[in-house]
């Protein structure tokens, strides 16, 4: 009797397993079919596949939703969240190692300059049109601009990618104002909201440590064990980012910083092997950032930004406005000609990453309401579209862009 019983029970398991993959592997076909269509879309439409794969998400989550259920995604399963989240920090690692040391210390002025310039007056401006013209209470109205103060590097980095730009002085300097923006936005969610404990100094101590022994490690290790069928590059650098990662969870940070750090420490080791990074970027847009973009798109409510857009515009235009006014001057301070000065601040103007990492810190924390988190979602989400489409499509710098990609360009 008790074996008829211990077969009934694995076969009820066996069978609820196979159901669970099922719906799985259905999941998985379903946003891999979703990402093959946005970047038929990119190619076609001539714009960046991330953005086009926001954009699908946010169709798809809004027709599927209303033909099958708001729940047809699976946006919340456990393994779409991973691969998102790991799609985020690998993308962010990318962006970092794409830095290049010795460009940075010729423009660090610049850089540094559109950095603060693009992270205050988002900030300040935002926060103040929270609490002054829609009523938000004070902690709300500072974690809204903090949302709103972000750069989206994931969204840059994509675009510079996608157009050539991450090979020239130009785009390297855009990524490096994105860093010291970002770091700004970090910091601001630190000190007026995170707490400082012990873990946070755990954390801190670790991470240094471990920022300081990595250029020496790794540079060891490839030269060693490097360039062979194992993958022992790309399994060393994803053991450290998930370990940093976890780490900074732990802690309350975020995992994106460390790996945007990370990145910038090894852009003299890593960023210089042109066939591991090809590697990476392969695994990271071929497998991770779809689930990454196409999930921040499918969290845009569009009935509910119909019913009440006011917020959601409001926030929108101050900090595209707010970017511009700080951002634009600068650039042409420091000898940026018409066009790359708006081309500049219009990418200085993306959000994404950090914006919605912020949204989401605070309504996991009772700072803002389900109505507030919508609304600044859906405005950081239109910062990551609307400033590059017209980036892209009226003001995109050709003269600067590498021979290999204006030929791309010309050949689409």
């Amino acid at each position: 009797m008790r074996t008829r019983r211990e077969a009934g029970f694995l076969l009820a398991r066996a069978r609820t397993n196979g159901e669970t993959m099922t719906t799985v592997w259905t999941l998985a076909a379903l946003w891999f079919a979703l990402a093959l269509f946005a970047s038929l879309c990119s190619a076609y439409l001539r714009i960046s596949t991330a953005l086009a794969e926001i954009v699908v998400g946010i169709g798809a989550q809004f027709l599927l939703g209303a033909l099958i259920g708001a729940a047809v995604l699976g946006a919340d399963e456990p393994w779409i969240k991973f691969l998102a989240g790991a799609g985020a920090i690998m993308l962010t690692f990318l962006a970092g190692a794409e830095l290049d040391p010795v460009v940075f210390r010729q423009k660090w002025k610049e850089a540094t300059a559109v950095g603060i310039a693009s992270f205050l007056l988002p900030f300040l401006g935002c926060t103040a049109a929270a609490y002054w013209l829609l009523g938000w209470g004070a902690a709300a109205s500072w974690l809204a601009g903090i949302a709103m103060s972000t750069t989206s590097v994931a969204v840059v980095y994509a675009v510079m990618l996608e157009y050539g730009f991450n090979k020239t002085s130009y785009g390297k300097t855009i990524l490096a104002a994105c860093f010291i923006t970002d770091l700004g936005t970090v910091l601001a969610l630190g000190f007026i909201f995170a707490p400082f404990d012990w873990k946070t100094l755990v954390f801190a101590a670790v991470a240094v440590a471990v920022f300081a022994v990595m250029p020496w490690l790794t540079t060891h290790l490839f030269k060693r064990h490097g360039d062979k069928p194992s993958e022992l590059e790309a399994k060393y650098l994803l053991l450290i980012l998930f370990a940093l990662g976890a780490l900074a969870a732990w802690a309350g940070s975020e995992a994106v910083l460390p790996a945007y750090v990370l990145g910038m420490l090894l852009a003299g080791s890593v960023g210089r092997d042109h066939a591991l990074i090809r590697r990476l970027r392969t695994l990271t847009l071929g497998l991770m950032t779809p689930f990454y973009f196409i999930r921040a798109g499918s969290f845009v409510s569009i009935p509910d930004l119909v019913a009440a857009p006011a917020a959601f515009l409001l926030m929108l235009v101050m900090k595209v406005a707010a970017k511009c006014i700080g951002v634009y001057p600068v650039t042409k301070l420091h000898g940026s000609k018409n066009q790359e000065a708006i081309y500049t601040t219009l990418m200085m103007s993306t959000g994404l990453t950090f914006g919605t990492i912020s949204a989401l810190f605070g309504l996991s924390n009772g700072i803002v309401d389900q109505a507030q988190y919508s609304a600044l979602v859906a405005a950081v989400i239109a910062s990551a579209v609307i400033p590059t489409l017209i980036a892209n499509a009226f003001f995109l710098p050709r003269h600067l862009l590498p021979k290999h990609a204006e030929a791309v360009q010309e050949d689409a």
